[in-house]
C-alpha cells in the first residue's frame, strides 16, 4: 500500500482496504489532542448527556438502532 492514488484503492482487496481503513483511523488517534471542537459542538454534546443522565433508561442498543432502520 504504497501509493494510495484513488485508482490504486480501488484496485485493493477487501480486507486490504479494511487494513487501510484502520490504519487511518489508528493515526488519527495517535493525533487525537490536535483534534478541535467548536463551543456549538461541546454544548450539543453535553445536551446530549445530560438527556442520557435524565433518561437512561430510554436509550437503544446498537443491535435495536440496527434492527429498526434495517426493516
Amino acid at each position: 500500500m504504497e501509493n494510495l492514488l484513488p485508482h490504486n484503492i480501488s484496485q485493493l482487496s477487501i480486507a486490504e482496504k479494511i487494513q487501510l481503513v484502520q490504519d487511518i483511523w489508528d493515526s488519527i488517534t495517535l493525533d487525537a489532542d490536535d483534534v478541535t471542537i467548536s463551543d456549538a459542538q461541546k454544548q450539543e454534546l453535553d445536551r446530549r448527556l445530560e438527556l442520557y443522565y435524565q433518561n437512561p433508561q430510554q436509550v437503544s442498543t446498537w443491535e435495536e438502532v440496527k434492527q429498526k432502520f434495517n426493516r
